[in-house]
């Protein structure tokens, strides 16, 4: 092995380029959580990407807006009693354009930050995985409340300018924000449990939209016949299986103004309200153990 020469003049050079270490205050989890909430809630929306990103969502609110600014007009203009539609009933009218919405926007947040691997940069931080997966969920239903408390805030301010009854519309309105809300948070943690699953953007929005709009669409019919066939029980029952169901059920349990097949009452209350809750906390939990996985890779 041969030795390594000790003399002769040293040919290395520091240079002081004046850098100086940071002393000022460092910010904490908190922080990363709340900017991480902000940019998902952003990118839900297409603001700070492409401008062909914000195309689809604007679209689809502005398709969502479009009818309830049709109905203020008509309330305006001409002498009305009461709204043509609730609150609650207008989401439910809308829930294609919500489901599209959700759909379309779930990659965003859960599958693009797993495809690219950039989920290894966000998990060096101090934030982990548990939290990383709460923060993106809570963006997303947010900004799935925010898509449907929109028109409903239209509305709303339509019924006050015709002069409706005014504690009237506060509780028709508050009866459709918590409901809006409950639905938000079940359709956020689906539609984030299936992208965070589904890597590729084609086969999450095709997932999301079999567990929206096509199973929806089953369970409706399916109900419909079994009302018609005299089968109640079975229509309510049916009920518990799609996330719209359960939001139309819910809200004609609390008379908002949603008509059902068959009424939804006695012990079937509690059980819509039931499944609706642990629906949500396992779609919550499978996406969190799914950032889990991969973050201890």
């Amino acid at each position: 092995m041969p030795e390594i020469p000790t003399g002769g003049p040293r040919t290395g050079v520091i240079h002081d380029l004046g850098y100086r270490r940071y002393d000022g205050p460092r910010d904490g989890s908190a922080t990363i959580a709340r900017t991480l909430f902000t940019t998902g809630l952003r990118h839900a929306y297409g603001l700070g990407r492409s401008g062909r990103s914000k195309v689809m969502p604007f679209l689809l609110l502005a398709m969502s807006v479009l009818p309830a600014t049709i109905l203020v007009g008509v309330l305006v203009l001409t002498p009305a009693t009461s709204l043509p539609v609730s609150y609650a009933d207008y989401t439910n009218q809308t829930q294609l354009l919500v489901s599209l919405f959700a759909a379309s926007q779930a990659p965003v947040l859960f599958s693009r930050d797993l495809r690219h691997r950039s989920i290894v940069l966000y998990l060096a931080r101090p934030l982990g995985a548990t939290a990383f997966a709460l923060v993106r969920w809570a963006s997303m239903a947010v900004a799935l409340w925010a898509f449907t408390l929109v028109p409903t805030v239209l509305l709303f301010v339509g019924a006050l300018l015709a002069g409706l009854d005014t504690s009237d519309q506060v509780a028709g309105m508050l009866k459709a924000v918590v409901l809006q809300a409950g639905l938000a948070v079940l359709v956020a943690g689906i539609t984030g449990a299936i992208s965070s699953v589904s890597l590729r953007r084609g086969f999450a929005v095709v997932g999301s939209v079999m567990a929206l709009i096509v199973l929806t669409g089953v369970v409706t019919a399916v109900q419909a016949i079994s009302a018609s066939e005299g089968a109640e029980s079975a229509s309510v029952g049916v009920g518990l299986a799609s996330p719209w169901s359960l939001y139309s059920g819910l809200a004609n349990a609390w008379d908002a103004g949603i008509t059902t097949q068959v009424p939804v009452d006695g012990a079937w209350v509690p059980a819509y309200v039931l499944v609706t809750l642990l629906l949500s906390a396992g779609c919550l939990l499978g996406l969190v153990a799914r950032f889990q996985k991969v973050g201890s890779r």
